[in-house]
């Protein structure tokens, strides 16, 4: 029976993946990189920097390391200015949180969590969040949720992942947890199809959890 629920965070709980996308996409074609969505998709999937194009192209470390800055400086001016909410997520997490244990386990920088969640509630449902450098290696390895596996203390069966995108379903399947996708239109067309469930929106997960308690039961 499952007790704790791990959540990604962009492209599940905020609407965060096209803009970070948009922002790395602005910043690197000056290194001679015209990066385009499929290509991004795949280097996500794998784990693989984009910026590891710009190098093989000749771009030095410095410029990386500038152009990069210059894509967090854009990337947070999005956070600030766009519409990332996705509906129904704070309904669903004020619900689950009377049956569940949860955190965030995500790759996103904590400067960036932190501006997204400066006047949001979602992090009041959750005991912690993990976020990028609080692990020894990003998805998709296996690191991000077994450091929140033994923070919890909790069994692999008793626990439940829920993502959206290839990169963190390679995560939570190296981990050995079970794990539903949501279904988001930014990753569409990646390889999802190791997923224990697949949902069409977020309010859909709380019948499906309960459910599966009926049938445990």
């Amino acid at each position: 029976m499952k007790t704790t629920i791990l959540w990604d965070h962009d492209g599940v709980l905020v609407e965060t993946e096209p803009w970070y996308f948009k922002a790395t996409q602005i910043s690197i074609r000056t290194l001679g990189v015209c990066l385009d969505k499929a290509e991004y998709l795949t280097d996500m999937a794998s784990g693989r920097s984009a910026w590891e194009r710009a190098s093989e192209l000749g771009a030095t470390n410095e410029d990386i390391l500038l152009h990069k800055s210059k894509r967090d400086a854009l990337y947070q001016d999005y956070l600030r200015r766009e519409d990332i909410d996705i509906p129904g997520v704070v309904d669903v997490l004020a619900d689950l949180r009377h049956d569940f244990q949860m955190a965030i386990v995500t790759t996103a920088k904590r400067a960036d969590f932190e501006i997204i969640h400066r006047r949001r509630s979602i992090k009041d449902h959750m005991s912690f969040v993990l976020c990028n450098g609080d692990y020894p290696r990003s998805k998709p390895h296996p690191d991000p949720y077994l450091t929140a596996l033994a923070r919890f203390g909790t069994a692999k069966a008793a626990t439940v992942v829920i993502e959206d995108s290839e990169r963190g379903l390679r995560a939570a399947v190296a981990a050995g947890i079970d794990c539903v996708i949501v279904a988001n239109e930014f990753v569409k067309g990646q390889n999802l199809s190791a997923a224990t469930h697949h949902i069409s929106q977020i309010s859909d997960l709380p019948e499906l959890l309960r459910a599966q308690a009926r049938h445990a039961r």
